[in-house]
């Protein structure tokens, strides 16, 4: 894929069609219900042991007709010739899809990056293959500053006091930068989301008044 544009996508009440029962197809089922989603089917002859019990099997050969109200389609099977059957039927009906044995000179329309989340973090990465987006996020993981994940966890309480304090847009994001700054983590981490509070306080009055 020679030009990307990273999205993080809410899958919670899409439906979403892979084609394929094998053990590609397996892994992407689980990794959308890992990421929340609820309504999957597959569509496949055949199914591999351990397939994740969450989706709606179809057992039958691919037909265009079971891409109808989909809103995301994934091609993960063996056979190119049904992948690229998948592809051309879900860009004709104007929806995404990702074509799990695509290659530049066959791409789907999106792909999935190697991914890692501990809290309200999540790391994604891509980098030309497969294995090495996955060295370099396991990598990433080890390396994280779990301060940052207690921070993201912290804005998930601190940001919609913050939207509604009445800032201007320009204030509220002096604000968000300086809660990504050394000092207001240092509060985070010693003192927790209390003394990060009084921080933000003290930093910022309005806030506390708003």
């Amino acid at each position: 894929m020679s030009h990307a544009y990273p999205i993080l996508l809410d899958v919670t009440d899409r439906s979403i069609v892979i084609v394929g029962g094998g053990r590609v197809a397996a892994r992407k089922a689980a990794a959308l219900i890992a990421a929340g989603a609820t309504r999957i089917r597959c569509i496949s002859p055949r199914f591999t042991d351990g397939f994740p019990a969450m989706v709606e099997r179809i057992v039958e050969e691919y037909s265009d007709r079971r891409l109808e109200g989909a809103g995301l389609v994934f091609a993960a099977t063996d056979r190119p010739d049904v992948n690229c059957a998948v592809v051309r039927d879900a860009r004709r009906r104007g929806i995404l899809v990702n074509r799990a044995d695509g290659d530049d000179s066959d791409p789907g329309d999106f792909s999935t990056p190697a991914r890692f989340q501990e809290g309200s973090v999540i790391i994604s990465v891509t980098a030309g293959s497969a294995a090495l987006a996955a060295a370099l996020r396991d990598e990433l993981s080890r390396t994280l500053d779990r301060r940052f994940v207690r921070m993201a966890e912290a804005m998930q309480l601190l940001r919609p006091k913050i939207k509604a304090s009445g800032l201007s847009s320009s204030r509220r994001a002096d604000v968000f930068r300086a809660l990504a700054g050394d000092e207001a983590i240092d509060a985070l981490n010693t003192g927790g989301i209390d003394n990060l509070r009084a921080w933000l306080s003290r930093q910022y009055p309005e806030i506390k008044h708003g």
